[in-house]
């Protein structure tokens, strides 16, 4: 059985609060528990938002539950009118978050049956212990550059496969390749964008997230290996314009990883589309669809050499 940073920190913090809340003598110091359990999230940036939006519902409820318990009454139905009262509240002011654990300040001020400046403060003071060892211990969040370092490196390996088969079918025309390594890199891609938000989201001040934009690049990439693939099966047979190609990938293969090279094959590919341009004209129909195919996947290679080229003030 695994046991997770989030579980860890419930199971640590939710007995630390209840004892704070024990040594400063608070009535219900038992919800100082309850409360940690309910604010202890996944990132920092999730973790601040949350606790802001749940200690202001705490006030703002606090507010409400003393209008509505003093006009009407301590009856279950002053319970009611005040959540529909409160709930909309908590939407215009974009703090619904905080609706469950503002429930539970309103219970302890309806089980009072006298809503007094003590309890008042007594309330304030948990909200404060509960929220606040809560925030305390999501302001630690586990490294995950070595993950995301790996799953680069995942990545990177897939898109260097894809591109040396390309490769090899211009050369060859075998078509023995599973294509396997397509949905590997989709998940990988998928994995790690997430991996890569989650980072984005613990770390409050950091204004240059290399591995967000990295993935992102990398996705709109393989969005463009994906649309080649009908362009190369549609290659029927191997010609000499095929085989430059194929060189052409085979190189691009190799210059496969973070560092900006891309100008250098966009260069590559500019004498490329020349040579085709200046070569003998196709005498069938089969050797012109060959070449339509071939000239729309130089269009397709320069879009993906764009992609890279334009996250290079990022990358770098």
């Amino acid at each position: 059985m695994r046991i997770g940073y989030r579980t860890l920190k419930t199971a640590i913090g939710t007995p630390v609060a209840i004892f704070i809340a024990q040594l400063l003598q608070l009535e219900n110091y038992i919800s100082a528990g309850i409360l940690v359990v309910l604010c202890i999230k996944v990132t920092r940036k999730r973790s601040v938002l949350a606790s802001w939006h749940r200690y202001a519902a705490c006030l703002l409820a606090m507010v409400f539950s003393f209008a509505v318990f003093e006009l009407i009454g301590y009856h279950p139905l002053a319970i009611g009118v005040l959540l529909l009262l409160f709930i909309p509240a908590t939407v215009k002011l974009h703090i619904t978050e905080g609706i469950v654990t503002s429930s539970v300040i309103i219970l302890h001020l309806y089980g009072s049956h006298s809503i007094t400046l003590d309890l008042i403060w007594n309330e304030v003071i948990l909200i404060s212990v509960g929220i606040g060892t809560a925030l305390i211990l999501n302001l630690y969040m586990p490294s995950l550059e070595d993950n995301l370092k790996n799953m680069q490196k995942r990545v990177e390996e897939n898109f260097h496969v894809i591109l040396k088969e390309i490769a090899h079918f211009l050369k060859t025309g075998d078509e023995s390749w599973t294509g396997s390594e397509f949905n590997e890199a989709a998940e990988d891609l998928e994995k790690a964008s997430a991996l890569a938000y989650q980072d984005v989201e613990n770390h409050l001040l950091r204004s240059h997230h290399t591995y967000h934009y990295y993935f992102r690049m990398r996705s709109k990439q393989f969005e463009v290996l994906e649309r080649m693939l009908p362009l190369i099966s549609r290659i029927s047979s191997v010609n000499e314009q095929a085989k430059e190609m194929a060189i052409f990938f085979d190189e691009l293969a190799e210059g496969i990883h973070p560092g900006n090279t891309a100008y250098i094959y966009l260069d590559k590919l500019k004498e490329l589309r020349e040579k085709f341009r200046q070569g003998e004209l196709p005498k069938t129909r089969e050797e012109f669809e060959i070449r339509a195919s071939l000239f729309t996947l130089l269009n397709e290679i320069e879009q993906y050499l764009i992609i890279k080229k334009h996250t290079k003030h990022i990358l770098e």
